[in-house]
């Protein structure tokens, strides 16, 4: 078997391995005589306080011993998460996974169907745990890796396995109740089809999941998205339907708190837009927004919230701006743009059509460059032109059509700017 090294690609100057004269180029190959496979290993191993760094360099191996002091981090960055080689991949043919409807002609790892457990423990990527082997659940139980962000999308064997195309996806609510013995925490999903597990179904895999509280600490409702390459027999929700589904999911949430003391089931946020619900306070995600709100859960919630040092920070780009969004949340960001007005700024919000991959796709961090420059194209741009961050987060910063911020910015001609969550908060940063 090929021994697996971390290639560091930054050494921050106080920090153990700073000292131990580590250099980005070094490739790390064990942490106390321990192989490394990931960062997990790294993080593990190198939480004693006496170090010996195995690292090559040239060709040639090196051992630095080290002491770490209280609280010294090990200091190295690398250029995988996974040493070990490429991500494992998905077993299961789900007709709605979103890869399965990807554009043909984009870079190869768009095409990677993940479901790797230490992704999920590193970067709350979902997976559906049919792919593990008995060393995997020795791993996860021996290191403690929680939480982990299980896709469930249904309880019942028969609707998982007919979901996901795989026989062996009917063993879920074991899975899970194993995870719960070992200690490891879950959030997890249920991605909805209209007809097929929702309604009686969706009851059933709120009831079988609430039971296993509090190891599985919530579960997100998802509508299912569609590319114009979707298979023929799938569809998406109405906004009636949208509406239907909502209201039961909420029914939920109310009974479940009363019994669990939290609502333990979220509805995405693309509910409450389509069905032109009011997005309920932030008390209603009970603290769990930093974990869901990559799935879509409470983001227009934190926008709202923190639209005042948004402002702040978009006011001195210059008094005529240009806001890109998604087709879905456009309504919603003219409402916040008016706000601006009273400041001596004004705002034109362009919501743009998703032709790139079809106009059933309406969030904003789906949107391409070519797009976006083309609903952009002969209007008055002003001084700035504000980008959702998340149409850059590709590899070094590309959108999902392989381009820069920059270069957006000098097709337009105009400087643009993106906007992102943070931490707490949206902050904005010039593209270059």
């Amino acid at each position: 078997m090929t021994e697996s090294v971390g290639l560091v690609t930054e050494v921050a100057s106080k920090s153990a391995g700073g000292r131990c004269g580590l250099r980005p180029g070094d490739s790390l190959v064990s942490v106390n005589d321990h192989p490394l496979r990931d960062v997990i290993d790294v993080q593990i191993f190198a939480s004693d306080p006496e170090l010996a760094l195995c690292y090559e360099r040239e060709g040639t191996r090196h051992t630095c011993t080290v002491r770490r002091r209280y609280g010294e981090p090990l200091g190295l960055s690398f250029a995988q998460d996974l040493f070990d080689g490429d991500p494992r991949v998905c077993r299961n043919r789900c007709e709605f996974c979103f890869v399965r409807q990807m554009r043909p002609g984009l870079r190869k790892p768009l095409y990677i169907k993940d479901d790797d457990y230490r992704l999920s423990f590193l970067h709350g990527n979902y997976i559906t745990l049919t792919n593990l082997g008995s060393t995997d659940w020795e791993r996860i139980e021996d290191q403690y890796l929680s939480p982990l962000y299980i896709s469930v999308h249904a309880t019942d064997p028969a609707v998982r396995i007919d979901l996901m195309r795989n026989p062996g996806a009917g063993q879920i609510l074991d899975q899970l109740r194993r995870l719960a013995e070992m200690g490891i925490e879950v959030h997890t999903q249920a991605v909805l089809v209209p007809g097929r597990n929702d309604g009686a179904h969706l009851d059933r895999t709120i009831t079988d999941l609430a039971a296993l509280y509090p190891a599985v600490r919530d579960v997100t409702v998802v509508p299912v998205g569609l590319t114009r390459w979707h298979a023929p027999d799938l569809r998406i929700y109405t906004d009636a339907e949208a509406t239907t589904v909502l209201e039961a999911v909420l029914a939920w949430q109310d009974r479940l708190r009363g019994e669990l003391g939290v609502g333990f089931v979220y509805p995405s946020d693309e509910w409450f837009l389509r069905s032109g619900v009011p997005l309920p306070d932030v008390d209603a995600y009970d603290q769990l927004l930093p974990a869901l709100i990559e799935n879509g859960v409470g983001m227009v919630r934190r926008f709202t919230d923190t639209f005042e040092g948004l402002c702040a920070q978009l006011l001195p780009l210059g008094p005529r701006q240009t806001w890109v969004t998604g087709a879905l949340f456009g309504p919603t960001l003219v409402g916040f743009a008016r706000r601006l007005v009273g400041a001596g700024v004004r705002v034109e919000v362009v919501p743009v059509t998703n032709r790139f991959f079809g106009e059933t796709v309406t969030v904003a961090g789906l949107l391409t460059v070519e797009d976006i420059a083309a609903a952009l194209e002969g209007r008055d741009l002003g001084d700035v032109v504000v980008v959702p961050g998340e149409v850059f987060r590709g590899p070094d910063g590309l959108s999902l059509d392989g381009v820069g911020s920059a270069a957006l910015s000098s097709a337009l001609a105009t400087p643009v700017a993106l906007a992102e969550v943070e931490s707490e908060a949206w902050c904005v940063s010039r593209a270059g």
